[in-house]
């Protein structure tokens, strides 16, 4: 191998965690993201507040009779179950819809603004730019996660006691394991985003307006997780994204059930493979004018 072979090599990755690190940058300094962090935020503060006031007289959350859901039920026993409230609350909607603006503008946008074409005047190259956008998006999938985690788990200390954690199942683990949990279910539920990270970014390589990319992914979205509820099409939805995705909550049982998990992360790894494949193509071998 020649010394310049090297070179390229060694400089290759470098190039590429400077460039996700400016995309990443990019990305948390719009006042459009930090009021998308703010909303997940918020939402387990709402909850929070919610569940203090209607158990305040000493009746229980989820309506009182015991119908409402598990993890909502169990929140005045331990401030910890306001983050898989949390989690729960918002993975249906407000989580994947901040995943599909991020990911809708993230080609589209920068077209849009006409910094497309000098972003791939430079040395990146198409391939790693599309690679350092992609990473850019499963980063604020994390975030995002983190943030909805974060916010329930200090809310969850003030509002209510924290304590040995009773698992869905039944079993106590100490509060350290229960934080554990909290934490593999923040990373399970980031994972589950990858998909729509996935179908939003390819979906903005097919036009150069932000706001249809991403109102396209939203729209996307919500017509799937529609499909996903209606008993006649059943047949179709374990290959909908979202199916698997409240499958987190096996991880806050003892034991743990993995099948679910399973399933998810595999479905989630064939819609990143075919809609990263997807937008590849597309953004390799499109005429930029903008």
């Amino acid at each position: 191998m020649s010394q310049a072979d090297t070179l390229t090599r060694t400089v290759w990755p470098i190039r590429s965690l400077g460039l996700f690190r400016s995309e990443l940058v990019t990305v948390l300094r719009r006042w459009r993201t930090l009021a998308l962090l703010a909303v997940l935020a918020g939402v387990p503060v709402l909850i929070g507040i919610a569940v203090r006031i209607e158990t305040g007289d000493g009746g229980s959350a989820g309506g009182g009779g015991g119908d409402g859901p598990a993890f909502v039920a169990l929140i005045t026993n331990n401030g910890l179950f306001l983050v898989f409230a949390s989690l729960a609350a918002t993975l249906p909607f407000f989580l994947p819809m901040a995943i599909g603006v991020i990911a809708g503008d993230a080609i589209a946008g920068e077209a849009n603004a006409g910094t497309l074409r000098y972003l791939l005047v430079a040395p990146a190259g198409r391939t790693r730019l599309l690679l350092s956008k992609y990473a850019s998006v499963l980063a604020f999938c994390l975030i995002g996660t983190l943030v909805v985690a974060i916010s329930a788990l200090v809310t969850g200390a003030l509002l209510f006691p924290l304590g040995d954690v009773t698992l869905l199942s039944g079993t106590t683990v100490s509060f350290s394991e229960g934080l554990l949990r909290a934490l593999l279910v923040a990373l399970v539920v980031a994972g589950s985003l990858t998909g729509i990270a996935a179908l939003g970014l390819f979906i903005s390589t097919l036009t150069n307006s932000g706001i249809a990319a991403m109102a396209t992914t939203v729209g996307l979205l919500i017509t799937v997780q529609i499909v996903d509820t209606i008993p006649q099409l059943h047949a179709v939805q374990p290959y909908l994204f979202p199916h698997y995705w409240l499958s987190f909550a096996d991880l806050v049982r003892d034991p743990v059930y993995w099948d679910d998990m399973r399933s998810n992360f595999l479905l989630q790894a064939l819609y990143v493979a075919v809609f990263g494949s997807a937008a590849w193509a597309r953004f390799t071998t499109r005429d930029v004018t903008a």
